[in-house]
């Protein structure tokens, strides 16, 4: 065999190497040393057994579907939101559904803006389990609505939740981790925290927040290799964070209850970041496409996406002003989609309101 037609086969193989990655990425719906991670790295089943979790936010979404995930692996759990009831009821399904029994599972009523209540519900968790393994943020709010048209009350809430809040329970949590020199800070924040969106400047801002403090949190804590901050950042997922979120005032939520079809399931967001809390990764992408790539577009060739996010956000303006109905064949789907009303209800600055005709229109 001669050089020049091993060197063909060479390139030919690395072509096809090539193809064959590419067509995984297009599939992808993490990023992909998430997914390495998922095939080859720790599984959650081996390494978060018999740990005790603190879930903020548990009484819906992501929050409520990793307590499911988490009673199926032996934790003990500490369930947090302002809802009792929903909290309850969350309880119950774990007992009925997980491997837990009554004393494995903590309510602990909490509201995120309430800083100084904060130190006494942490205590409550140590005194009831002895320590806390796993801290996740997950609780917040998000927003639909014009910089211009919002009340300045509107950012100050979402600083005040979305940030604040997070900050300040941390805060409270990391003195007993670094005394044990070992714990796991899981933040849910968003791809808007990479990102940015309109139509959500003060939740965009509220995330890029959180990015900011927990990477520079973890480079404090570098003498402490046993505590371990991981930033998730999914994009669109099944929850009611549309429907909960602000809009121009604090007291006028969207009450959306548009279609959630076209979302991540959050079953699979939630089984993602478990593998990411097993394997102590820093930050992890969640989504499906094309949202996954516009995600590595921000990162790697921000001036591709800086004209693509201002291309989709006059059109996404215009939608959200005109409020008009219409119809979009999407090349992704190949199916007609109808949009009824493109307005605050289903406009969104965390990309996670995009109908599947919609898709095209952004990227």
């Amino acid at each position: 065999m001669s050089w020049e037609l091993l060197l063909w086969l060479l390139a030919l193989c690395a072509l096809l190497a090539l193809v064959v990655q590419l067509l995984r990425f297009l599939r992808a719906d993490a990023d992909l040393t998430l997914l390495w991670a998922e095939w080859q790295g720790r599984r959650p089943e081996w390494e978060l057994t018999d740990m005790v979790v603190w879930v903020t936010g548990a009484s819906s979404g992501i929050g409520e579907e990793l307590a499911y995930q988490l009673s199926k692996l032996g934790v003990s759990l500490v369930l947090s939101a302002r809802r009792m009831h929903e909290l309850e009821r969350v309880k119950r399904k774990c007992l009925e559904n997980g491997n837990l029994k009554e004393k494995d599972i903590l309510i602990l009523p909490l509201d995120l803006t309430d800083r100084s209540s904060h130190e006494m519900a942490t205590k409550a968790v140590l005194q009831e389990f002895g320590r806390i393994d796993i801290l996740v943020n997950n609780g917040g709010v998000s927003q639909r609505a014009l910089c211009v048209d919002t009340s300045l009350d509107v950012f100050k809430e979402l600083i005040e939740l979305n940030y604040l809040g997070t900050v300040s329970l941390t805060k409270c949590v990391l003195p007993h981790m670094i005394e044990r020199k070992q714990g796991k800070i899981v933040t849910v924040n968003s791809m808007v925290g990479i990102i940015a969106a309109p139509l959500s400047t003060g939740y965009c801002a509220s995330k890029h927040a959180l990015r900011g403090f927990f990477n520079t949190l973890r480079s404090e804590l570098a003498t402490y290799p046993g505590i371990t901050i991981s930033n998730i950042c999914p994009g669109p997922v099944q929850s009611n964070i549309v429907k909960n979120a602000l809009t121009e005032e604090v007291t006028k939520p969207t009450g959306s209850t548009a279609d959630q079809s076209y979302k991540m399931a959050t079953s699979r967001c939630v089984r993602l970041m478990l593998v990411a809390m097993a394997n102590d990764l820093k930050e992890v992408w969640i989504s499906d496409q094309p949202f996954l790539l516009m995600i590595y577009l921000w990162q790697y060739m921000p001036t591709l996406a800086w004209w693509l996010t201002n291309k989709a956000a006059k059109r996404r303006i215009e939608n959200f002003k005109s409020g008009v109905d219409w119809v979009h064949v999407s090349p992704l789907s190949k199916h007609f989609h109808t949009i009824k009303r493109c307005s605050p209800i289903c406009s969104t600055g965390s990309f996670d309101f995009v109908p599947e005709g919609c898709r095209f229109l952004l990227f």
